[in-house]
């Protein structure tokens, strides 16, 4: 790899940087819209684990109620932590 191509390693890395100031909580409203969308997701996955399970795939449907949970903590963490 040519030298101008490579990162500095003493740059700061920009989560480090030190001008960043303290991370505010989204909007309210903007919160409301992630969950919502992620409602729509939650009830995908639903879904798709019900009928993974009715036609007889086990692995499927434990895999997508597992990413149905998944996606509910994800929204409530958004909701309640901003």
């Amino acid at each position: 790899m040519p030298d101008h191509a490579r990162a500095d390693p003493t740059a700061p890395a920009p989560d480090r940087a030190p001008h960043a100031g303290p991370r505010e909580p989204r909007p309210l409203i903007e919160r409301i819209g992630l969950a919502l969308i992620a409602v729509v997701i939650i009830a995908v996955f639903g879904a798709i684990a019900a009928a993974s399970f009715t036609s007889g795939d086990p692995f499927l449907a434990l895999m997508a109620g597992i990413g149905a949970l998944m996606t509910a903590w994800a929204c409530g963490l958004t909701l309640l932590r901003g």
